[in-house]
């Protein structure tokens, strides 16, 4: 038997597809074909193009359009171009061909959903290409100009942290020249009928702690040994856990009417090192924690905190990452730029769901500028499958993200200065 023919798709799906086909994959993304991607992109909408590398092979692709007034501060659409790796065994079809699939729809069985099946699909290349399939539609319309002039930037290495991207590059003189007002950037599906909108972020600590003690025998009762000293450490930290990820008390967010994952510090024991056979106590033992501290902590005491834990087990402590700059984008009357978007949102019928980011993108590395930025992906009704076997969006939740870019990129873009 078989499969019905697909129905005719409009040609940005068609993009979409192309762009997904591209192994941006870690560790060793295809960056050179992505790159001609985008410049053929820049030269049918008819986009002036910079690129920068802040590091070799690791390029910074910057598609920008002019508005009528370049001194009013800029509107920046920031995706990255690299993607996670993949289990290949567990999908159920090649995760770069970027297939499109006939399914049961999730919101209404009785249904058919189209979903385009590949690794990026929803982190985070249906942004990026939202944002270039909007500026299509915004110049079909005959726009020749907003307001405001829109840069385009397509970053590498987020997945990876960023440390040879965003993370320099917003110290570069080139980021500067953007003269930003305003940054847009990824967010996650949402499996209710809303949108989810970051506008703060945790701060990534990665902390190893390292304890030395007494070796020997192991049949023997050994005193002051490095496993006995750690284990002080890791009971206190996963009792810490427990008592972050139970606690219910009185909201910290604005819009969140209970603590949520975004309000508390999660604590993750990642990584154990320890021993050489198994009849030998060993001299030393290393625990790595992934720590996700909430930006409503005080960063100070909580450092104290690590430290006299440290101190008190006898034990060395490295901190492997630590943010501590401020990361909360302030959503109220005195942000212009926040107020366009619920207008646009409520004109479009789209509910918010406004929350602290869980993990890390690169709007942590411009809010502490002063620039404020908004984590947002328009994916609703649509499981979270970013980093997951089978990630998919469906063409319809494309093609409603790139009429939301198209209106959002409008009322920001035109914002007048006096608002």
């Amino acid at each position: 038997m078989t499969s019905a023919p697909l129905p005719q798709f409009p040609p940005s799906v068609d993009r979409f597809q192309q762009y997904l086909r591209i192994k941006t994959v870690q560790p060793d993304p295809d960056y050179s074909t992505c790159t001609q991607f985008l410049l053929q992109q820049a030269a049918e909408l008819d986009l002036a193009v910079q690129t920068y590398e802040m590091a070799p092979d690791r390029p910074i692709v910057i598609l920008s359009w002019p508005g009528q007034d370049p001194t009013l501060p800029s509107l920046a659409l920031n995706s990255h171009t690299d993607v996670v790796p993949v289990y290949e065994a567990f999908w159920d079809h090649a995760p770069f061909a970027a297939v499109i699939v006939p399914a049961p729809s999730s919101a209404d069985p009785t249904k058919t959903e189209y979903r385009i099946v590949a690794r990026g699909a929803q982190d985070m290349k249906i942004v990026g290409m939202c944002y270039l399939e909007a500026i299509r539609k915004l110049k079909a319309r005959g726009i020749t100009q907003l307001l405001r002039t829109i840069h385009v930037l397509f970053v590498p290495d987020e997945e990876i942290g960023s440390h040879r991207g965003m993370e320099l590059f917003c110290h570069h003189p080139g980021f500067e020249a953007l003269n930003i007002g305003a940054f847009l950037d990824e967010g996650v599906a949402h499996p209710g009928n809303m949108y989810k909108l970051f506008h703060s972020e945790k701060a990534p600590w990665w902390t190893k702690f390292t304890a030395h003690g007494n070796t020997g025998h192991g049949s023997q009762f050994i005193q002051g040994t490095a496993m006995t000293k750690i284990m002080g450490v890791v009971n206190e930290l996963l009792a810490f856990r427990d008592r972050e990820e139970h606690h219910e008390g009185e909201s910290r967010a604005q819009f969140a009417p209970r603590l949520r994952l975004g309000d508390v510090t999660s604590v993750n024991l990642t990584m154990l090192h320890c021993g050489k056979q198994v009849n030998v106590v060993p001299e030393s033992v290393e625990a790595s924690f992934d720590i996700r501290v909430t930006p409503f902590t005080d960063f100070n005491a909580f450092d104290a905190y690590l430290h006299k834990l440290a101190q008190d087990h006898g034990v060395e402590l490295e901190f492997i990452q630590k943010y501590t700059a401020r990361n909360i984008t302030d959503l109220d009357d005195n942000n212009p730029w926040w107020g366009v978007i619920q207008n646009v949102t409520k004109q479009l019928d789209i509910a918010l769901d406004v929350d602290v980011f869980a993990g890390a993108t690169d709007a942590r590395f411009v809010r502490p500028l002063g620039i404020p930025a908004f984590g947002i992906s328009p994916m609703r009704n649509t499981p979270i499958l970013l980093h997951d076997h089978n990630e998919y969006v469906t063409v319809d939740c494309f093609l409603e993200g790139i009429n939301f870019y198209e209106h959002l990129i409008e009322g920001l873009a035109n914002m007048k200065p006096e608002a």
